[in-house]
């Protein structure tokens, strides 16, 4: 198949790379607004080179991935669903959760798929989590605990524009939270603070978070994040039942050490960025991407799916401000 690539930065040219080493992908056309970064990646991956979005739909693409500046993925997308071109999305779906309620409706009635980019679906152990609880081996739920730590933070420009930490970074465990478990959010309570980089204080965000989700059947998770974690990327997942407990990311690479006398776990190196720890989940992801173009399976993760995830932050977003419980649906605007 032909699949068309729109934005050159770091993610789209990771997926430039994954796709043109994918057997169900025979060529790549790449658009970017700086001309050498698609230069660059025609160059690198054997890719054509168009001038601007409307080429490569123009150009006989089979589908798109839209890997450009959050701004642009409301029309880009909805240009892909017009033109009947099934469409893989990075998150989010759009800079406001109004613009993203918009293009939900649209593609809804559309019948051409669109996959929003959430990678720890694609994830083996998230995997194995999630096939656990619906098997019950682990009885019913009563505490989930997500964490994701970022060795280092984004550079100031991109935290500028971001959103804040929980629509950029906490949504990852929201969404997978909601995946795992089965369950829907209906209340949070968020508290943050800012103990690193001055410039995120200055761009009114939070370094460090902690969320406490209240799920429809009364499972209690907590969620943190932090902007700081200088061992390197860790990003986990705990799932307590009443039969058994479980956990995602617990591997010899898990930046953590013990303060137990005697133990060497974990042994590895520690993972030191999301790529690093998420490469096979990237791939996986992508490749579910074809068949969704080659019609052989339905979206993984559909927009009305980010949109889910979408709320819970900005509930969270408003917990924080106001310092108080906020449910989902005083967020919530269908």
């Amino acid at each position: 198949m032909r699949i068309g690539i729109l934005g050159l930065g770091r993610i789209g040219t990771l997926h430039a790379e994954t796709l043109s080493a994918l057997d169900a992908v025979e060529s790549l056309v790449v658009a970017d607004p700086v001309a050498d970064a698609a230069k660059a990646a025609a160059d690198r991956f054997g890719a054509e080179v168009a001038d601007s979005p409307e080429e490569v739909l123009a150009a006989g693409v089979d589908g798109i991935v839209v890997a450009a500046a959050t701004d642009a993925h409301p029309a880009l997308v909805l240009a892909g669903v017009e033109a009947g071109v099934p469409v893989f999305c990075e998150k989010p779906v759009a800079r406001t959760m109004r613009e993203g309620v918009d293009v939900l409706r649209t593609v809804e009635g559309s019948g051409v798929p669109v996959q929003i980019g959430f990678n720890r679906r694609f994830d083996a152990g998230f995997g194995a989590a999630r096939a656990a609880v619906r098997s019950g081996e682990l009885g019913k739920l009563h505490t989930v605990r997500a964490t994701t730590f970022d060795q280092a933070p984004p550079p100031a420009g991109y935290v500028a524009a971001s959103g804040g930490i929980f629509r950029d970074c906490s949504v990852h465990d929201f969404d997978i939270i909601r995946w795992v478990t089965g369950r829907e959010v209906t209340e949070v309570y968020a508290v943050g603070g800012n103990r690193g980089a001055d410039y995120i204080r200055a761009a009114g965000d939070a370094d460090t978070t902690g969320s406490l989700l209240t799920l429809d059947d009364g499972t209690v998770a907590l969620v943190s994040n932090s902007r700081h974690n200088a061992r390197g990327h860790d990003v986990r997942l705990e799932l307590h039942g009443f039969a058994d407990s479980l956990a995602v990311g617990l591997d010899d690479q898990l930046p953590l050490r013990s303060a137990e006398p005697g133990v060497t776990f974990p042994a590895g190196t520690p993972y030191d960025s999301f790529l690093h720890r998420f490469a096979d989940a990237y791939r996986a992801e992508l490749a579910a991407f074809t068949e969704v173009v080659a019609g052989t399976r339905p979206s993984p993760c559909t927009v009305a799916d980010a949109l889910e995830s979408g709320w819970i932050a900005e509930a969270c977003t408003l917990s924080l401000r106001e310092h108080r419980p906020v449910t989902v649906a005083e967020v919530r605007a269908d």
